[in-house]
């Protein structure tokens, strides 16, 4: 997938381009979509019990709803920012030195405000319903203990967040490395995010994403609140572990970051062979002259260092070459054969 750099000077000062707020609110948007969704299918499934009384047909419509969404996302916000949406990929993204330490902090804040946003529109929606009660049916936050389908402990659910989400970031970042395909990434990555809500809804809701858990916790308040700090921790310290992990993997993958915060750029070719075969063979010849042995190619009016040649000076069409030595025995001379690099329509040396 693309990626993105900020601009530094000398000096190590970094310039906020332009790019910055488009990304930064496309980070928004698609994390407020990621919880509008996603919260939003745990709270019909969970809270209305509109999955008929089936546990497991509520958790497998809420995960892949989560995986659906996100790819999506990847789709619509991928060529802008990647489509982290997600606090613990963008650490992880940092980590493996795709992105700067501003766009860090930048996303996290427009993840975190795009998480409670969507919160607060899916609470805007649920209150069309009248039988919809926020201290009741709530916003599918996450929770352990009471809070938990299997009624975990604290611990249990800090050890299920950072597995879980170093798995997920772990097949982010591998799934969206250099050398992957970019068209098969978003499918990816959904169906991983599918995965791992599949896996851990039943133990704490599934966070794996410190903004999903967010938004909902601060609009709903009371447990959800007083547990957030387990599922703002946990996913960071699995996206340090995947990191870790996908250096250890690919420890080239990635180029090393300059300081100011600039990424190195990859070098590209600008000329293909071709063209600069068809760039030597000369204008107007139809073919690549023989050139006397010690004589440097002209390209253009200018020889290969890039410097002004010699043609068109006066005492260049003489009998000697353009060094000033005379030639070898059997090899025409520059400018006087048939195969010259002057024009069809030009008079013999004689007539000039």
């Amino acid at each position: 997938m693309p990626r993105f750099r900020t601009s530094g000077t000398g000096t190590g000062a970094i310039v906020i381009d332009e790019t910055m707020a488009r990304r930064y609110v496309a980070e928004l948007i698609g994390t407020a979509l990621l919880v509008f969704f996603g919260a939003g299918m745990a709270t019909v499934s969970f809270g209305f019990n509109a999955s008929g009384g089936s546990i497991a047909a509520g958790i497998l419509l809420t995960g892949l709803t989560f995986g659906l969404v996100l790819i999506g996302l990847v789709a619509l916000i991928g060529p802008i920012t990647g489509c982290h949406v997600n606090p613990a990929v963008s650490l992880g993204a940092y980590l493996a030195r795709r992105i700067s330490l501003l766009d860090l902090v930048g996303y996290w804040i427009a993840q975190m405000i795009g998480g409670l946003l969507g919160a607060l529109l899916l609470l805007w929606v649920m209150h069309a319903s009248p039988a919809y009660s926020r201290s009741k049916i709530g916003l599918g936050a996450n929770k352990y203990g009471a809070g938990s389908l299997l009624h975990i402990s604290g611990g249990g659910a800090f050890l299920a967040e950072v597995v879980l989400t170093a798995v997920f970031v772990l097949v982010v970042l591998s799934a969206t490395r250099k050398e992957a395909s970019a068209p098969v990434a978003g499918l990816i990555v959904g169906f991983a995010l599918g995965l791992v809500n599949i896996m851990g809804i039943a133990i704490d809701g599934a966070s794996v994403n410190p903004a999903r858990s967010f938004g909902p916790a601060v609009v709903v308040g009371g447990m959800a609140l007083s547990q957030l700090w387990l599922f703002l921790i946990a996913p960071l310290i699995g996206a340090v572990l995947a990191a870790g992990v996908y250096m250890l993997f690919h420890p080239a993958a990635e180029a090393a970051a300059e300081p100011g915060g600039d990424v190195k750029a990859e070098h590209t070719m600008t000329m293909s062979a071709a063209d600069e075969a068809d760039q030597l063979g000369g204008a107007g010849s139809g073919r690549t002259a023989e050139m006397p042995p010690g004589t440097q190619r002209k390209v253009s009016g200018s020889d290969s260092t890039g410097q002004p040649g010699s043609t068109g000076q006066p005492g260049s069409t003489g009998g000697s070459s353009p060094s000033g030595t005379n030639p070898p025995s059997g090899t025409t001379p520059p400018g006087e054969g048939p195969g010259s690099g002057s024009g069809a329509g030009d008079p013999p040396p004689s007539a000039q």
